[in-house]
Formats: C-alpha cells, structure tokens, sequence
C-alpha cells in the first residue's frame, strides 16, 4: 500500500477577533449557569446537577482563555512591531545567537 502525500499545500490558519469569540463563549457559559441556577432542585431530582456545573466550569475555562488568547494578541502585537522596527538587512538583538564576546 502506497504511501499517503498531499496534493497541495495546507492553507494559512485563518485569524479573526480571537478575544472577541473567547469573552462571547464565555458570556454565554455564563448566562447558561445563571439560567440554570433557579432550576437546581429540578436538575437534582433527575440526577443532571453535572449540566449546571458544567456551565459553570466552562465559565471559568473561558475566564482562563481570555486570559490567554489576549497574552497572545499582545505578543503578535509585539512581534509585528520589532518586525517594523528593524532595519532591512540588520537583525535586532533579541533576534541573534551570538554568545559572549571571547
């Protein structure tokens, strides 16, 4: 059996308003606890209680994600400007693997 190979290249990953969708999944992991929270008895009697924690723990996963994706914003945001910031043909120092002077 022939080995598997791709016929084209795989495409750029697509970027869009990170921090945006992460604050909104969030929002609604959010709003779907609070809902629930009225109804705990209902979801007790059933043996579901798992459902309104769930939504309380995607809460708080979604708090740890805005945490990181605006981390991550920050440092492209970074990278892009010292990219800028260098001169064509000179690298900048953060950039060069040179060790200490001998």
């Amino acid at each position: 059996m022939a080995k598997w190979t791709p016929k084209h290249e795989a495409p750029e990953p697509l970027e869009g308003p990170v921090v945006a969708t992460i604050t909104g999944g969030t929002i609604v992991w959010f709003v779907l606890f609070l809902v629930q929270l009225p109804f705990y008895g209902w979801f007790d009697d059933r043996g579901s209680t798992w459902w309104v924690w769930t939504c309380l723990a995607g809460g708080g996963l979604g708090l740890i994600g805005i945490w990181y994706v605006r981390r991550r914003d920050a440092a492209i945001k970074r990278a892009r400007a010292e990219e800028a910031g260098a001169e064509p043909g000179r690298t900048s120092a953060a950039h060069t693997d040179r060790g200490p002077a001998h």
